[in-house]
């Protein structure tokens, strides 16, 4: 086994990786405390000292995949994608660039693309992505509708909510998460204008009760799909694994018995 095999062999080794998850969690944990004053106060070194030492062991792991697996690494999207989430640690904060230390959270997001069964969920959410888009398109349609009518329905006396088409779409999408819906908009709407009802009710159950759970039917046809390809797969590997025994004991039986007929010719009296 070569040099590059055998780092390959380490890294993606069932022990390396538990451990990764663990400084994933830590240093999660140590962001966190980052945001305490008090804890800052009393432990900055400590704290700060941490997040380098999490920080190094990332680019550690980075920089063995890239030995072990030289371009193909960029290949693998999630390689890519810890890549670059470990990369952006390592822009200087100072500066216009002072907002990048707050996206050193995003190192926890790692979790994902260490954890097998995380990964899943993500590629199942991914896949439903283009059926999610044609259910956004259908939303913005009705939401495009919907705001038009409020506006021109009750933009006159109520301004604040239904004043022009950005006012009256902010207002629908507060309505179709049913957030202080009925007494904080439609029941002071439906003071001036009695049968305002008429117009949100049919609204949220075509939104809300049809359309949203149309999103979540998506997404759930879609990690069942992720799932059955897991567990076929797993299926083939299993019928790979026993055809691969059958062969070795076949071939074994028949060395068994070719030596059997060997010995029986060599016994035979002349």
């Amino acid at each position: 086994m070569n040099f590059r095999a055998r780092v390959g062999a380490i890294v993606d080794a069932p022990r390396v990786q538990n451990a990764i998850i663990a400084v994933i969690i830590l240093n999660a944990v140590v962001l966190g405390m980052e945001t305490s004053e008090s804890l800052m106060s009393r432990f900055g070194n400590v704290i700060t000292l941490l997040d380098k030492l999490c920080l190094g062991i990332f680019i550690v792991e980075i920089a063995a995949k890239l030995v072990a697996r030289g371009m193909r690494f960029f290949r693998s999207g999630w390689s890519v994608f810890d890549f670059v989430i470990v990369g952006i640690a390592l822009v200087p904060g100072a500066g216009g660039l002072s907002v990048l230390r707050s996206l050193r959270i995003l190192r926890v997001l790692r979790v994902i693309s260490v954890a097998p069964r995380l990964r899943r969920v993500v590629e199942g959410f991914i896949t439903a992505l283009p059926g999610m888009g044609s259910v956004f398109l259908l939303m913005a349609i009705i939401f495009y509708i919907g705001s038009v009518m409020a506006t021109k329905l009750f933009g006159d006396s109520f301004p604040d909510w239904f004043g022009n088409l950005g006012m009256s779409a902010y207002s629908l999408f507060q309505i179709m998460t049913l957030e202080s819906w009925s007494m904080g908009i439609v029941r002071p709407v439906m003071e001036v204008y009695p049968y305002a009802w008429v117009f949100f009710v049919p609204f949220i159950m075509v939104t809300t009760f049809a359309v949203v759970n149309l999103l979540v039917g998506l997404i759930v046809n879609s990690m069942q799909d992720a799932h059955q390809q897991e567990d076929n797969e797993r299926t083939d590997l299993y019928r790979d694994e026993v055809l691969a025994r059958l062969e070795a004991i076949e071939r074994r039986l028949g060395e068994q018995a070719r030596d059997v007929e060997n010995v029986s010719y060599a016994n035979r009296p002349e």
